[in-house]
């Protein structure tokens, strides 16, 4: 009998938007991608995937949100080299965004603190 909290523990790991779980195959049929451009994404070092201790590419759901903006921009006539750039710059503006809001909750609660 196998113990329910490790088991549990296991499988929580596949909450976790990092955690390599699916095969290449696997991976490529939920992007509706062939495994060939998922292999030339890794070849490109655009996206390198986790690897099994058998060598086996193994892809995160992180990994599969990138690889389909990739695959949008590319359909949309972009280069590999330009839909990486636009990539970075997309989560450096997420991550500009995110700082700004940060800063204006601090601005509120100091207001706040201020006029009580």
């Amino acid at each position: 009998m196998t113990d329910g909290t490790a088991g549990s523990d296991r499988l929580r790991r596949l909450d976790d938007p990092d955690f390599p779980a699916l095969t290449m195959s696997q991976a490529a049929a939920l992007l509706g991608v062939q495994a060939a451009f998922l292999r030339s994404l890794d070849s490109s070092g655009v996206l390198q995937p986790h690897r099994s201790p058998g060598g086996h590419r193994r892809y995160s759901r992180h990994q599969l949100a990138l690889a389909a903006r990739l695959r949008e921009l590319l359909d949309d006539g972009h280069t590999l080299a330009s839909a990486e750039v636009i990539l970075g710059l997309q989560d450096e503006l997420a991550d500009a965004r995110a700082d700004t809001e940060r800063l204006r909750a601090a601005v509120d609660r100091l207001q706040a603190g201020d006029e009580g």
